[in-house]
C-alpha cells in the first residue's frame, strides 16, 4: 500500500496554528501537533509557543539552546499529523496504488479486528452512528480504501432502504438527458438565435466544472472543519465518506437521482437569480450545467471501472492518487484545470495505473 496517507497542509495553515489552543511545528516537510505537550515542555510553554507554526529542526539541534534527546524526537514522531504541501504536490510513482492495492478484496473480519472500525459484512450506517468514533480516528480510517467482495456493495442500511443507496451508472443519462433536452428546447424556443442559446448553454457547462471542484473540495472534503460529533460524521459518511471507504463499489459511484434533485434545486434558483433578466437565458445555463453533471458522473464511473484511451488513463491515475495517496488534493474528476488554478494539483509521474 502507498505509505502517504496523512493529509497535506499549506504553509499558511501550519503558520496559523501558533497558540496554546493549537500549536503545530514542522521539521522539514513533516507537521507535528504539539498542543498537548505545551504545558509539559521542560523549557516552558513560552519557548515552545514562540516557535508555533514554524520549523524547529535547527533549534532542536542547537547545542547552545539545548540539544534535544532521542526521547524528544520520539514524542514528535507520535505527534505527526501530516506534511507541508508543495505547490503543486508531486506524486512519486512509488506512491501510486498498484493493481493489487486496488483490486484485492478486503478480509472484512480481519480488517475489523485490526482496525476496530467498521465490519464490511454488517450494515455500515448504524455502525458509524453508534461507533463513538472521534473525528480524527474516523477520517483516518475512512480514507484508507477497502474493497468489498468482488467489487460489490457492502450493506449500508441493511433493510428496505438498501436499494435507494445504489445507482447503476446508466441511470444518470437515461433519467437526466430527456429532462436536459426538454429544458434546452424550452430555452432555445425563447431565444433570438441559436448562437445565443449555445453560448449560454456552454456557459452553464463550463460553470459546472467549477461547481464540481467546489462541491468536491468544499463540501465532500470538509474534513478539517467537520464537527466532532456523530451527526456530522454520519452525514459525511453518507455524502462522500462511503465512497472513499469503498471506492470500487460500482453501485455507489454516481449520485442517486433523488439526492441530486435535492442538490440541484438551489442551483436552479441561483441560475434564475443571477440571470434574472431572462428566464430563457437562466434555463439554458441551468441545462448546460445539468448536462455537465451527467458527464461528471459518467466520467467518474468510467475512471473506476472502464478501459479508457490514453488521456483518460492519465486522468484515471490522477483520480486514483486522490483516493489511495493524497485525499487532500486532486479534487478534479473530469479535468485537472481547477486544481491547477487553486493550487491543489497532484503532479503525476509518466507511468499510469494499469487496470484489469
Amino acid at each position: 500500500m502507498p505509505s502517504r496517507t496523512l493529509p497535506n497542509y499549506t504553509a499558511r495553515e501550519v503558520a496559523a496554528n501558533n497558540s496554546r489552543e493549537s500549536c503545530w511545528v514542522t521539521i522539514g516537510s513533516d507537521v507535528y501537533d504539539v498542543t498537548d505537550f505545551v504545558d509539559e515542555h521542560p523549557g516552558g510553554e513560552e519557548f515552545i509557543l514562540s516557535y508555533g507554526g514554524m520549523d524547529v529542526g535547527d533549534i532542536m539541534k542547537d547545542e547552545i539552546q539545548h540539544t534535544h534527546s532521542e526521547n524528544a524526537y520520539g514524542i514528535l514522531h507520535d505527534s505527526l499529523i501530516g506534511f507541508v504541501a508543495t505547490d503543486p504536490v508531486v506524486i512519486d510513482s512509488s506512491d501510486l496504488p498498484s493493481e493489487e492495492d486496488i483490486y484485492r478484496d478486503t478480509d472484512a473480519k480481519e480488517d475489523y479486528r485490526e482496525n476496530n472500525f467498521l465490519d464490511l459484512d454488517r450494515p455500515l450506517l448504524m455502525q458509524v452512528w453508534n461507533g463513538g468514533f472521534s473525528k480524527d480516528f474516523y477520517l483516518k480510517q475512512v480514507h484508507r480504501p477497502r474493497k468489498y467482495k468482488n467489487g460489490g456493495s457492502p450493506p449500508l442500511f441493511g433493510n428496505f432502504l438498501e436499494p435507494l443507496s445504489k445507482t447503476a451508472w446508466w441511470i444518470i443519462p437515461v433519467w437526466w438527458w430527456p429532462w436536459v433536452a426538454y429544458g434546452s428546447w424550452l430555452a432555445y424556443s425563447g431565444m433570438p438565435s441559436g448562437f445565443q442559446f449555445a453560448a449560454y448553454w456552454l456557459t452553464g457547462l463550463a460553470l459546472f466544472t467549477l461547481i464540481e471542484y467546489g462541491l468536491h473540495r468544499g463540501l465532500f472534503h470538509i474534513d478539517k472543519y467537520l464537527p466532532n460529533n456523530r451527526v456530522a460524521i454520519t452525514t459525511h459518511f453518507l455524502l462522500h465518506g462511503i465512497h472513499h471507504y469503498v471506492p470500487m463499489d460500482r453501485y455507489r459511484l454516481v449520485m442517486p437521482p433523488t439526492l441530486f434533485t435535492v442538490l440541484a434545486t438551489p442551483f436552479y434558483k441561483l441560475a434564475h437569480t443571477v440571470f434574472y433578466w431572462d428566464w430563457y437565458v437562466a434555463m439554458a445555463v441551468f441545462c448546460g450545467g445539468i448536462f455537465g453533471y451527467t458527464l461528471y458522473d459518467c466520467t467518474h464511473y468510467f475512471l473506476h471501472h472502464k478501459q479508457l484511451p490514453s488521456f483518460y488513463r492519465q486522468l484515471k491515475s490522477y483520480h486514483f492518487a486522490h483516493h489511495w495517496t493524497d485525499h487532500t488534493n486532486g479534487f478534479g474528476v473530469t479535468s485537472m484545470f481547477w486544481d491547477r488554478v487553486f493550487g491543489t494539483e497532484l503532479v503525476m509521474p509518466q507511468s499510469v495505473v494499469k487496470t484489469s
